[in-house]
Parts: C-alpha cells; sequence; structure tokens
C-alpha cells in the first residue's frame, strides 16, 4: 500500500468528519430537516477523493467532473424537498458546505492536502460561528459598510494612480507615500471603531475609556467631560477622570505603535518618555477607579460604578473620504513645515512645528518626522519633537475638560496634567542625556 495515498484518504476523512460533525451538532439543535451528518459528509469526502484518485490513475479529469455533477444534483434535489416542506427554513448553507467538502476531499489527493485541511477548518470555524457572525453583521450599519468601501477605494484605486516621487522644490511631498500614510491612520481609526462597536461601551468607564481612545482620545475627553456636567458625585467624578487618562494612555500607546510601523530606529528616542507618561496614565486611572468604587466594595475590575454603568462615547465612524483627505492636507502641511524648518531653522524650528502640530493631531507630525529622521542626530531630534507634540496635545484635552468640564473632574485632570508635563520634560532631558 502507498502510504502516502492512505494518508491523503484519512485526511479527506477527517475533513469530511471535522464539517460534519459541526452539521451534526446543529441539526440537534435547529428546527426542521437538515442535509447530513457527520456519515454524509465523510462519505462525501471520501467520494471527492476517491474521484480525484481515479481521474488522476485513469488519466481521464471527466470522472471527477461527473461524480461533482453527481454530487451537485443530489445537494440540489435534497434542498427542494426540504424547501417544500411546511415552516422549513430555507438557506443553503448545509448544501454549499456538502460541496465544499467534497472539493476538498478531491483537493487532499491532487493537490495541497495542507491548504485543503486549512480550508477545512475555514469551512468549520464558519458554520459553527453562525450566531456571532449574524450578530456581528448585525451591528454593521449602511454608513460602516459605506466607510469600508470607500477604504478599499482608497486604498486599492485611488492609491496606485498616484505617482512615487516628490513634486515640491523641497523634496518633501510623495503623493503616494502620503496617500499611503493617510490610509494606514484612517484603516488603524477604523479598526478601533470596530473594536467599540463590537466591545460597546456600556461596560464601564474604563472599557469606555480604552475603546473610545482606539478612536479618537480627543473625542472621549470631549465626552467625559460633558458627562461631568451634569452633577456628578466624588466617585463619579474619579471614575470619569479614570476614563479620560486611560483614553490618554491609548493616544501614547498608538504613537509607540505607529512609530514601530514607520521608522523603528526611532523608538529608542521615544522609549523613555512614552513609557513615563503611560505609566503615570494607568498608575493615576487605577487611583482614580479605586476611589470611584464605593467604600467597603474589594477592588476589582468587575465591579461596574455607576458612572462606568451610565456614561457612553458617542463615537461615528472615523472615516470618509472628506476625513481622509483633509488629513491629507494637515499631514502635507505639517511635513511641509518640519522640512523648512530642518533646512532654515534646524532644531528649534522642527520643535516650534512639533508643538504647534500637537495642537491639532499628534499622528501627522509623529508620521513626518519619523519619515525624515534617518541619522543619530534626527532620531533624536524627532524624538523630542513628537514628544512635545504629545505634551502640547494632552495640555489642549486638559483646556477641553476645564472648558467643558464641571466639578472634581477639572482638578484631578489638571493634576494629571501637571504631572505628566513634568514626566515629559523630564524624560527628554534624560534621553538627552543618554544620547550624549
Amino acid at each position: 500500500m502507498d502510504l502516502a495515498t492512505a494518508r491523503n484518504f484519512l485526511i479527506a476523512l477527517l475533513i469530511g468528519a471535522l464539517v460534519g460533525l459541526e452539521r451534526e451538532k446543529r441539526k440537534a439543535t435547529e428546527p426542521g430537516p437538515t442535509f447530513g451528518g457527520i456519515r454524509t459528509y465523510t462519505l462525501l469526502a471520501l467520494v471527492g477523493a476517491t474521484s480525484a484518485w481515479l481521474s488522476r490513475t485513469l488519466d481521464s479529469p471527466w470522472l471527477l467532473a461527473v461524480t461533482l455533477a453527481v454530487v451537485g444534483a443530489a445537494v440540489v434535489a435534497s434542498h427542494v424537498l426540504q424547501a417544500r416542506e411546511p415552516d422549513s427554513p430555507l438557506g443553503l448553507t448545509s448544501e454549499v458546505a456538502a460541496i465544499a467538502v467534497c472539493l476538498l476531499g478531491a483537493m487532499v489527493v491532487v493537490g495541497d492536502p495542507g491548504l485543503a485541511v486549512a480550508l477545512a477548518v475555514v469551512t468549520s470555524a464558519l458554520l459553527a460561528f453562525k450566531q456571532p457572525l449574524h450578530s456581528l453583521v448585525r451591528r454593521i450599519d449602511t454608513d460602516d459598510l459605506f466607510a469600508g468601501i470607500k477604504l478599499a477605494i482608497a486604498s486599492f484605486i485611488v492609491l496606485p494612480l498616484l505617482p512615487n516621487a516628490t513634486v515640491d522644490p523641497w523634496d518633501a511631498l510623495n503623493p503616494y507615500t502620503l496617500w499611503l500614510l493617510v490610509i494606514f491612520i484612517s484603516a488603524l481609526s477604523l479598526l478601533g471603531y470596530v473594536a467599540v462597536r463590537v466591545l460597546g461601551t456600556t461596560y464601564g468607564t474604563a472599557i469606555t475609556g480604552l475603546a473610545g481612545g482606539l478612536v479618537s482620545s480627543t473625542a472621549t475627553t470631549v465626552s467625559f467631560a460633558r458627562t461631568s456636567q451634569t452633577g456628578t458625585d466624588a466617585a463619579q467624578a474619579h471614575a470619569l477622570a479614570a476614563g479620560i487618562l486611560l483614553s490618554w494612555g491609548v493616544m501614547f500607546a498608538r504613537v509607540v505603535v505607529l512609530v514601530l510601523l514607520v521608522n523603528r530606529a526611532l523608538l529608542p528616542a521615544l522609549a523613555v518618555p512614552c513609557a513615563a507618561m503611560i505609566a503615570a496614565t494607568l498608575v493615576l486611572a487605577a487611583r482614580h477607579g479605586r476611589l470611584s468604587l464605593p467604600q467597603g466594595t474589594p477592588t476589582s475590575a468587575a465591579a461596574p460604578t455607576a458612572a462606568g454603568e451610565a456614561t457612553q462615547v458617542r463615537v461615528s465612524n472615523p472615516f470618509s473620504l472628506t476625513s481622509a483627505i483633509r488629513f491629507g492636507v494637515l499631514f502635507a502641511v505639517v511635513l511641509l513645515g518640519v522640512a523648512l524648518a530642518q533646512q532654515h531653522a534646524p532644531g528649534f524650528g522642527v520643535y516650534v512645528v512639533a508643538a504647534l502640530a500637537g495642537l491639532v493631531d499628534v499622528d501627522a507630525i509623529t508620521l513626518s518626522v519619523a519619515r525624515q529622521a534617518d541619522t543619530p542626530a534626527a532620531l533624536a531630534q524627532a524624538g523630542h519633537a513628537i514628544t512635545l507634540a504629545m505634551l502640547s496635545n494632552t495640555l489642549v484635552k486638559c483646556a477641553i475638560v476645564w472648558l467643558q468640564g464641571d466639578g472634581p473632574v477639572r482638578g484631578h485632570i489638571a493634576r494629571a496634567t501637571a504631572l505628566m508635563l513634568g514626566l515629559g520634560v523630564a524624560a527628554m532631558g534624560a534621553a538627552a542625556l543618554i544620547g550624549r
């Protein structure tokens, strides 16, 4: 006996059993007749494998084609008979899965067994995760679908049409690279938005702050600040401060991710400032979260707070072509400003541009200086510039809390901001000393 052939037939049988097992379990939980179970799907995989083996051995591909036609006819006949049953739920999932199992069984013999097994696992997962997938689809509205299509258009239609060369006298603006980074930031924000939609924002202020920070730490800060105007007590003020600080921590971590993906060599220059500010936000958020708990309640991640149950961040889909173009223009302005500052006012000029850009957005200046840093001196300068942008952005969000918030939360955030500013400046000094 050819052991390789026997192994392939065994793999085909296991593929049929894997999918058939899921269908057998489904038959026990769903009303009405269902096409096949573990035996039927195992036999279908065996039929596909056998017909493929005979087709290859006899050098007659028509045998496999006829077998697939017969299986398809049997599947269609079964579907027609089931459709005639009263109150029978109509669907083609089991029937299509049967044809897929037959093809996968044939693929094991004439193709790649490893790929066939992987596809069988995917097929079984699609069948088993019916309810979660349907639930996920119900959460996606029309605007979300359009946003995904627009992102695909921007990525696969617009991007290839752009010239991959600089078009300005300062050799700073490359339309292809510019739009690619715009797509990257838009996709990152869209993934954060999807996380918010999947996780929800009703599981407490901490999760809301973390998930909202993935989309926009500024939007999260505004939402929590406005919530504080409704007359929160001391515990709720601590909960809101914890949520705001967690969203800021996500922003600092997001900067680290951008640097890792764009210019990994820049990470040592940012390690100390980002680590210090991330640690500060986490420690302060944990402290405020603990103080938000009722007296006598054990500190537990599962313990909800009144503010956590009531507070929700209203987030909308962050991607649109208009917002992408707006960010692209901002990114181009920052990129050009950094290039001009490096030519005419190296050092101080770049820091001024970074501080001003950070008032609006941290991503643009992070990507701009990260792309252009290619020497040890430039890397150190880029690290200081990004740190300044993060500090100026933190100051803006602190001002938002003071202008749109009310009550103790303003003092909590002001003290946290002062601490982070001190840590950021100290970290910049430490990084400069280490660089020397």
